[in-house]
């Protein structure tokens, strides 16, 4: 996938925080595709932070207690420009042919 495009994931910061006083244990996070979280007898922990694709902030969006937190958008869109990860994203687009 070309989220990063040759930039080390090792090397972004993006991750869910789990607030363990706000969470009702409902589980929601529990549904992530990448299996970034494990089940405790507390809730949910982040077990695989670097698993999280970039960006993604869908298990804070639903978590019912409001306990799941990212870090801000401004990191990551500065991180983009910095590294000129937006343009080699569009290049690799365009040799897969998804863009003209």
């Amino acid at each position: 996938m070309a989220w990063l495009t040759g930039y080390p994931r090792e090397n972004v910061e993006w991750f869910p925080t789990v607030d363990s006083e706000k969470c009702v244990k409902c589980g929601m996070c529990m549904n992530c595709g990448k299996a970034v979280y494990e089940w405790t007898d507390k809730g949910s922990v982040v077990a695989r932070p670097y698993a999280c694709v970039v960006g993604c902030t869908t298990c804070g969006n639903l978590c019912l207690g409001e306990a799941i937190t990212f870090p801000e958008r401004a990191y990551i869109r500065d991180l983009y420009k910095r590294e000129g990860i937006w343009g080699k994203v569009k290049k690799q687009l365009q040799d897969e042919g998804k863009l003209n």
